[in-house]
């Protein structure tokens, strides 16, 4: 039922121009800022501890945020409406030159990126620009969520491989074909990730990056969606950026997940009314970290 009821709305806001999301999303986030108190007041903690900020301006920042938000969640509906022809009215791209050149070198591209923005919207200006994009997402809670997700995402012609599955082994077929990987690299990681100062506070952070850039030598690409003060996007993509092999790998994979960190980490205090503050990023405690070596353990993936 809720994944037709969702579908449906999506055929709905599908015919309405986008300014109308604009001004239905501030609604929607201003609803949500009010009466989701459990989220509200988590994002006010948590960035008034990350960003140093008075009660008045943290509240007025997530607040912000949550309108941001609002107008993800209708955009997201919105996805069956973008196409190769139309998409540029609503997102910029800087420096996809970068992109393309770093795929030229056939390794496949892994994709720097985090909850900023609309970050669904970023995975769509890629491949309505001609590139193959695939992605390792999370599974919602809600089963029926997740399959609305994926079948939007479908939309734009993004490859989703889910966590929990074999998506390790996909995710390496797909740089091996010289593909767009990404990862939204501001989740928890749980035990085994990098335990590393994000905002302020250690943080256990995913590898994958790293680690797949070095099984793979594929380069690293810094990418965010960034929403404007007009309501649409731009794509900023960094610099090139590349696994140094100095001997010592566990190191060398530790050092370059810290420097991309710092990357995320400039992102979102430059643009903090644009990141998803009430997600639970410091969930992991450092003392339950595990000692591990970071490797791709599958057979297949070294062939």
């Amino acid at each position: 039922m809720q994944y037709r009821i969702l579908m449906f709305m999506s055929r709905v806001i599908c015919c309405l121009p986008h300014s109308c999301l604009m001004s239905l999303g501030k609604g929607l986030g201003i609803l949500y800022y009010k009466f989701i108190k459990k989220q509200r007041n988590l994002a006010i903690r948590q960035i008034k501890r990350s960003l140093s900020l008075p009660e008045a301006e943290a509240e007025r920042t997530i607040r912000a945020s949550f309108i941001n938000l609002g107008r993800n969640f209708l955009e997201m509906l919105y996805m069956p409406h973008l196409s190769k022809e139309n998409f540029t009215r609503y997102i910029e791209i800087e420096n996809l030159d970068r992109l393309k050149a770093a795929l030229a070198e056939k390794h496949g591209v892994v994709i720097l990126t985090g909850h900023v923005g609309n970050w669904e919207w970023l995975s769509a200006a890629f491949t309505f620009s001609g590139l193959p994009v695939t992605a390792i997402a999370k599974p919602q809670p809600n089963e029926q969520y997740t399959r609305v997700l994926n079948d939007l995402r479908a939309t734009v012609g993004v490859e989703i491989f889910s966590r929990g599955t074999s998506e390790l082994l996909a995710a390496a077929r797909a740089l091996k074909k010289g593909k767009i990987l990404g990862f939204l690299a501001d989740q928890d990681a749980g035990p085994g990730g990098a335990f590393i100062d994000f905002l302020g506070r250690p943080a256990a952070t995913p590898m994958g990056p790293a680690v797949f850039s070095k099984k793979f030598n594929s380069p690293v690409l810094p990418a965010f969606i960034l929403r404007q003060p007009d309501g649409h996007h731009k794509v900023v993509i960094g610099e090139i950026m590349r696994y140094e092999d100095n001997g010592d790998s566990d190191k060398d994979l530790f050092e370059f997940t810290e420097k991309m960190t710092r990357i995320l980490e400039r992102i979102i205090r430059e643009n903090p009314t644009q990141w998803l503050w009430f997600q639970k990023r410091w969930n992991t405690p450092p003392d339950e970290k595990k000692e591990r070596h970071h490797v791709i353990k599958s057979e297949e993936a070294e062939h």
